[in-house]
Order: structure tokens, then sequence, then C-alpha cells
């Protein structure tokens, strides 16, 4: 299966960490979405918004990989899953479910992050706009 990550798991040592079987396919641009961070957890989240979009990366995971993302997401409780078509195959993304206001990620997390966009050679632009939401 595909699996479009925008956010910790765009860190290539923690994605295989996590999903041993994932393997990193491509960066992709998710358009019409927003990055921003959210919930108690101060986690990275997405927002459909026309004016915006995400980068991101393309993972190819197995079953076995998706169910341990399930966990590590909290899937459905504080995630759902969302699908769209690229090349005619369904890609699978996470999207919280309680669309809380904005909340600063902590530094370790965001660092995580950071590192992800350097794994997957993202413009870290659309990161920095996220993060001066407040």
């Amino acid at each position: 299966m595909l699996y479009f990550a925008y956010g910790s798991n765009l860190n290539h040592f923690q994605m295989k960490c996590r999903c041993k079987d994932s393997s990193f396919m491509r960066k992709f641009i998710l358009k019409n979405y927003k990055l921003t961070f959210r919930s108690v957890y101060r986690a990275a989240d997405v927002e459909k918004n026309k004016k915006f979009e995400v980068p991101g990366a393309i993972f190819k995971i197995s079953k076995s990989d998706e169910k341990k993302l399930d966990l590590y997401e909290d899937y459905p409780i504080l995630y759902k899953k969302t699908f769209f078509m690229l090349g005619g195959k369904k890609v699978m993304f996470y999207e919280m479910v309680n669309k809380t206001p904005f909340m600063y990620p902590e530094e370790r997390y965001l660092n995580v992050i950071k590192n992800g966009y350097k794994d997957c050679k993202l413009n870290q632009k659309h990161l920095k706009y996220a993060l001066n939401q407040i």
C-alpha cells in the first residue's frame, strides 16, 4: 500500500524503526491542504484549504506497517484515514479527527520533522509558515 507522510514520519530513520518494511518512493506535494500542529500532543495535522499545499513523501508500506502506524497515530481516535489517487493507486494519509486550535510543537518532535524534510529533500518554507500561525 502507499502512504503519504507529512510530519515526523518523513524522518527516514524513524519510519524504518517504526515500519521495517517501508521504503521511501518519492517526495510529493498534497494540494489543497494546509499543514498545522494541534491537539494536546502538538502533533502535525493537515486541513483542507485551497490556497495551500503540503510537502511530504510517498512510502510503500506493508499491511503490518499499516497496523503499526495505526497504533502510533492512535487511529481511529486521534487520526482518521483519508485517501487520494496517484497514478491509479490509492494513497492513504492520516488526518486528525478533532480540529483543535494551533499548538506549537515541542522542540524534540519538531527536530524529527526537520530532519525528515532534509531526508526527503523538501523545501522548509511550508513548515516555517505552519509554525507561524500564532
